[in-house]
């Protein structure tokens, strides 16, 4: 029996890897498909015997499927332009949620964003990271869904620094003035127009006032003064009184009811520079600056390297929404394969480890991009052409076999015998 037994078993370890090389090819673009090889074992031996010599005669008794292994090297990288979708570039797997609250991992990065603004992947499982509370990140917290939609509002900041790159021309006469406007904005978001007012007393010599529309804090007639002073410049034009900023800029009583505000005007760049000069060069406001916005609702978002999901709102705001987590394992080979292009952590895994992309032993990710699937398809057509060769072989070993007992049967069965 074991004359068939052992061709038999190298049918079915055969079929079995055509089934293999078969779903490799089924997966040729689907996206972050990892290929996989069946991996022979050859059975116990029967011992025969000794030689001469005392070598082991043995006779194996055929074959199987050890192993099937996983090949996790990265797929090509495709710019698609769809700001959900996002490719890793190394090491990694996405973390997903089941509706029932179990984890699971994938390493494809076709997600779209359901009716709850949830990134999602295509069987609704959603993708968790990092949240993000007004704009910082807290990689402390627990894994939460991660949130897209366009739902997503920006809420207004007050204004608290201010400043202006001015040059007052230093030819103007006693009397000459010039006005700047600057837009701030009080803690509901509501804008007010600031005028500059510039006005020359002689060399090197100006004064200001900072006037507020009166009707900004419920009144009528001329603009409210918040703020008045001298300015004094050297002989190079540089601002040398006051110098570095001006404080305690207050606004109170506002009409819509948002909170007093307390402004600083900032008199200097970053690099100590004077931001208000005096040269023979007409009076002219080149750039203003302010940290303070209205309130907006998001518009787009873009997927960094580091997995940061950054929110473009209508406001002009740029804040972050939160960060895609990724996880690894000490032992890929050891992760369950579910289908819908997810694993589950075994024993021979280990335990996730998670963190974010950039860092440790993660790799990169890439959005508005998917990786490919690994599959060569030239590979798996000359895997294909040897696995049929030795089915083949196997086969005609069992014929043979039949044959041989066929006539012997047949031999036994002769008159005479």
């Amino acid at each position: 029996m074991s004359s068939f037994s052992i061709p038999l078993s190298g049918l079915n370890a055969n079929q079995q890897s055509l089934n293999v090389i078969s779903n490799n090819l089924a997966n040729l673009n689907t996206v972050g498909f990892k290929d996989q090889t069946a991996n022979f074992q050859d059975l116990f031996y029967q011992s025969m015997g000794t030689t001469g010599s005392g070598n082991p005669i043995q006779v194996g008794a055929g074959s199987r499927i050890g192993s099937i292994s996983g090949n996790f090297t990265n797929g090509s990288i495709n710019n698609t332009g769809v700001p959900s979708d996002v490719a890793i570039t190394g090491n990694g797997f996405f973390i997903v949620q089941n509706p029932n609250g179990s984890i699971q991992y994938t390493r494809a990065g076709n997600f779209t964003v359901n009716a709850a603004g949830q990134l999602v992947t295509p069987g609704g499982q959603t993708v968790l990271g990092y949240p993000a509370v007004n704009g910082v990140i807290n990689q402390g917290a627990s894994l939460v869904p991660l949130q897209v939609g366009q739902s997503s509002i920006n809420p207004p900041v007050a204004t608290q620094n201010m400043q202006q790159s001015t040059n007052l021309d230093a030819s103007a006469a006693v009397g000459d003035t010039y006005s700047a406007p600057l837009t701030v904005y009080d803690s509901l978001g509501s804008p007010h127009v600031l005028s500059f007012n510039f006005t020359n007393t002689g060399p090197g010599a100006w004064s200001y006032q900072v006037t507020l529309p009166a009707a900004d804090t419920g009144g009528t007639g001329n603009p409210t003064v918040i703020a008045s002073g001298n300015l004094t410049f050297d002989s190079n034009g540089n601002l040398s009184s006051p110098t570095g900023s001006i404080t305690g800029i207050n606004i109170t009583g506002l009409a819509d009811g948002a909170a007093n505000m307390s402004l600083t005007w900032n008199l200097a760049g970053p690099n100590g520079s004077s931001l208000l000069t005096q040269v023979d060069s007409p009076s002219a406001t080149t750039s203003t600056q302010q940290d303070g916005y209205s309130s907006g609702t998001l518009e787009s978002y873009t997927v960094d390297s580091d997995g940061i999901i950054e929110g473009q709102f209508s406001n002009g705001q740029v804040q972050p929404l939160g960060q895609i987590a990724l996880a690894n394992f000490a032992n890929t080979q050891g992760l369950q394969l579910n289908g819908g292009d997810s694993y589950s952590p075994t024993l021979a895994s280990g335990a996730a480890v998670v963190g974010v992309a950039n860092s440790g032993v993660f790799g990169t990710l890439t959005g508005g991009a998917l990786e490919s699937s690994n599959v060569n398809i030239s590979t798996e057509f000359t895997n294909l052409i040897v696995t049929e060769r030795a089915f083949q072989a196997n086969a005609r070993m069992i014929t043979t076999f039949d044959s041989v007992s066929n006539d012997t049967i047949n031999l036994q069965a002769a008159p005479g015998n």
